[in-house]
């Protein structure tokens, strides 16, 4: 507990990854499903290969598009991927699962004074809708930050983080992370801002732990959750 009222306690402005920290997305249909209707959609205007023959790796719809991206398809069908990516993941807002305690920190947090935003590859639609749902809108207000039309500025790319510092007005040291992917630590270490890592699954735990091997990791939220609710009020 000490470990992370200390991280609260330097921090102003909290950082979420939205997939995981948030809530499950897909959880009323298989991540794996999706990508797959949308390369089956798509198959007959591959240039440079289908993917679905590697889906045993890339089983989930957004790594789907970035291998799209990155064997070299047309912009223009790179660009009708991420539109059917989008409205499955609106879709999937409608029935995505919370994950537990992150509504209550969510809350927490934002009564405490801390400026959050929302940081993700994520339909930055699809997360409005989600937090619309759960009544958490006012929480981040404008501050969500998600996929743009631009494949190159996914995390682990900073992009994202850059634009949530920038709108909160928090700088990179005053800010902490949340998230759950080795991508997450990346694109958090690049521009110096502090990572807490939350991993609920055992194979989760080990990709993060490869990389962020000195990072307070999480199997569950509630540890910060009482932290939060026990922190000071911020200015």
């Amino acid at each position: 507990m000490t470990d992370l009222r200390k991280l609260l306690a330097s921090a102003k402005c909290v950082l979420f990854d939205f997939d995981g920290p948030v809530c499950r997305l897909f959880a009323g249909r298989r991540a794996s499903d999706v990508a797959a209707e949308i390369a089956t959609s798509l198959s007959e205007r591959l240039e440079h290969g289908d993917p679905r023959r590697r889906l045993e790796i890339f089983d989930d719809p957004l790594a789907l598009l970035v291998e799209v991206y990155g064997q070299g398809e047309s912009a223009e069908l790179v660009a009708e991927w991420e539109r059917r990516l989008t409205e499955q993941e609106i879709r999937a807002a409608a029935t995505a699962e919370e994950t537990e305690h992150a509504d209550s920190l969510i809350r927490a947090l934002s009564a405490a004074g801390f400026r959050l935003a929302v940081t993700t590859n994520n339909s930055p639609s699809a997360v409005s809708a989600y937090l619309r749902r759960q009544g958490l809108e006012a929480c981040f207000g404008e501050h969500v930050h998600g996929r743009t039309g631009d494949p190159k500025l996914l995390k682990p790319h900073p992009h994202c983080l850059r634009e949530a510092l920038e709108s909160t007005g928090s700088s990179a040291a005053e800010s902490l992370m949340i998230g759950d992917s080795p991508d997450d630590w990346q694109a958090a270490s690049e521009i110096g801002v502090p990572f807490l890592g939350y991993a609920p699954s055992p194979g989760k735990r080990e990709l993060l732990r490869r990389v962020a091997a000195e990072e307070v990791i999480l199997t569950s939220l509630q540890p910060l959750c009482i932290a939060a609710g026990d922190g000071p009020q911020l200015e």
